[in-house]
C-alpha cells in the first residue's frame, strides 16, 4: 500500500534515527553524566557489573508480567474517540492516520519521564539502601510507557509473546547503539509480517525470557545499573538518581515511538 507524504517523511525519520549513534537528549545526558561515569569506572568492578546484569535479568522477568495491570489498552480507545476517530478496539488504530496518532503517542513522554525522575530523585536520597527499590520502580514505569505508546498505534503489548519487542526496546534505550537499533527493527519486521498475515507473533528469538535476556548487550548493566551505583555518592545521590531515570525513560520513550511507527508502516505496507 502506498505511503502518504507524511508517512514517507516518517520513514525517513526512522532511517535517520537508525543511523544516529545517540539522540540529542542522550548526547546531553551523556555529557552531564561524564563525572558519574568516571566514578563508576574507578569504583565498580567488572564482576559487580556481571552480577548486576544477572540481577537485572531477574527483575525484568518478574516485572514483565506484573506490569500488565498498570495500563489498559481500552483507555487509548477512549482517547482516540475524543479526537474523533471511529474505533471500537485498540487494533482499529492500526488503520488510522499516522499524523493523528503521533501527537497522541508523544503525550505520554513528559508524564513518564517526570515520574521516573521524581522517583529516582526520591530513592537517590536513600543512597545504596534504596537502589534495590529504585530499579524495579524504574522498569515498572517504563513497561507502562511502552504499553501506552504501543497501544496508540494499535499494537498493545500486554501479553508475554511481546517480550522480544520489549527486550529490543530496552536494548536500544540502554545502549543507543546502531547494532541494537538494527536488531530492534529486524524484530519489528518479524512482528509486522505476523500481524499482516494474522499469524501469532513469536519473535525472532524463541525460548524463555531468561534465554532472550542473554542476548541483551552488557551495556544495559554498565550504562544503567553501573550508573545507579553512583547514587551512593554523598549529597549528589538525589540529582544522579533523577538524571539517570530521566535519561533512561526519555530513551525508552523515543525508542518505542520510533519502533511503533516503523511497525505501523511495515504493517500497512504488507497488508
Amino acid at each position: 500500500m502506498r505511503f502518504s507524504a507524511y508517512e514517507t517523511t516518517v520513514r525517513r525519520e526512522i532511517d535517520a534515527w537508525q543511523r544516529d549513534r545517540t539522540s540529542p537528549v542522550q548526547q546531553a545526558i551523556e555529557w552531564l553524566m561524564q563525572p558519574v561515569d568516571r566514578f563508576v569506572e574507578r569504583s565498580v568492578s567488572p564482576d559487580l557489573i556481571d552480577r548486576a546484569s544477572e540481577k537485572l535479568s531477574d527483575t525484568l522477568s518478574h516485572l514483565s508480567d506484573a506490569s500488565t495491570w498498570t495500563y489498559e489498552a481500552e483507555a487509548m480507545v477512549h482517547a482516540a474517540r475524543r479526537r474523533g476517530l471511529a474505533v471500537e478496539r485498540a487494533e482499529d488504530l492500526r488503520s488510522q492516520p499516522l499524523e493523528v496518532l503521533d501527537p497522541m503517542a508523544r503525550e505520554h513522554f513528559t508524564e513518564n519521564t517526570i515520574l521516573a525522575a521524581v522517583e529516582g530523585g526520591g530513592t537517590g536520597l536513600g543512597g545504596a539502601a534504596l537502589i534495590l527499590a529504585d530499579i524495579p520502580l524504574l522498569f515498572t514505569i517504563n513497561f507502562r510507557l511502552i504499553q501506552q505508546i504501543s497501544a496508540v498505534y494499535g499494537f498493545p503489548m500486554r501479553e508475554p509473546k511481546y517480550r522480544p519487542l520489549v527486550v529490543s526496546i530496552f536494548n536500544v534505550a540502554a545502549s543507543g547503539s546502531a547494532e541494537a537499533k538494527s536488531q530492534a527493527l529486524r524484530e519489528i519486521s518479524v512482528a509486522a509480517a505476523a500481524f499482516a498475515n494474522e499469524l501469532d507473533y513469536k519473535g525472532r528469538v524463541s525460548n524463555t525470557w531468561r534465554d532472550q535476556n542473554r542476548h541483551l548487550p552488557r551495556e544495559i548493566a554498565k550504562n544503567l545499573v553501573g550508573r545507579k551505583l553512583a547514587q551512593t555518592i554523598p549529597i549528589a545521590g538525589a540529582a544522579v538518581g533523577a538524571g539517570i531515570n530521566y535519561w533512561f525513560t526519555s530513551e525508552a520513550a523515543n525508542t518505542t515511538y520510533m519502533l511503533m511507527r516503523a511497525l505501523y508502516l511495515e504493517h500497512k505496507e504488507r497488508r
